[in-house]
């Protein structure tokens, strides 16, 4: 018997644990855990009261377009109005992101910026061929509806106020499909209006 008790006590001698296997196995449990859930989390960190400052900028905007008819100066202006808008979306997102300490760049927040950039690019190549048609009135739909798909896709990534919004801008920009003659006032009330409107709700829902 104690020889028996004396080979497994040198049995366990022979094996012993590595603490540093055991540190390297911990950090990768973990990393792996983080991942998984960066990969399965909403993006969050979508800034209603930015969304609200893109909403307000686009309001000028609007009101100089409407001095011209979906001409080449028309374009210019609301392609000066979509770099703003680019700009301060990339800094209030950044800037939420920074408070509450999540990630913007990776996980949900890639899923988001890769299922909205396809419709927007979309929309911007298409821009050219139907200006060269003298389509310019036919604009201000095309943008709101393929603008609203991209919305709806990257929001379902995000919080639920996001693929709502992207529903409301495929009811605008269907209005002026069809009217073409509203196509300024559509505008007005999807890129101001409704930016300003979900702006708020996303403030006041989900903070900041």
């Amino acid at each position: 018997m104690p020889e028996h008790r004396s080979r497994r006590f040198r049995a366990v001698v022979r094996e012993p644990r590595s603490d540093a296997l055991l540190n390297t196995r911990a950090v990768d449990d973990l990393r792996f855990i983080r991942q998984t859930m960066e990969r399965s989390a909403a993006f969050t960190a979508v800034p209603g009261w930015g969304m609200l400052a893109v909403g307000a900028s686009a309001i000028p905007a609007a009101w100089l377009a409407s001095h011209y008819a979906f001409n080449l100066r028309w374009i210019e202006i609301w392609i000066c109005e979509a770099v703003l808008a680019v700009s301060l979306s990339i800094v209030a997102v950044q800037s939420k992101a920074v408070k509450r300490g999540l990630p913007w760049s990776s996980g949900p927040g890639r899923k988001v910026a890769l299922s909205f950039l396809p419709p927007v690019a979309t929309a911007a190549l298409l821009t050219i061929p139907l200006l060269r048609a003298n389509l310019g009135a036919v604009l201000p739909g095309m943008w709101m509806l393929l603008y609203g798909v991209g919305v709806i896709s990257g929001g379902s990534f995000s919080v639920p106020a996001v693929p709502v919004m992207g529903v409301a801008f495929l009811a605008t920009g269907a209005t002026a499909l069809f009217f073409p003659g509203l196509g300024n006032w559509a505008m007005v009330a999807g890129f101001g209006g409704l930016h300003i409107l979900f702006g708020v709700w996303i403030a006041r829902r989900y903070g900041g």
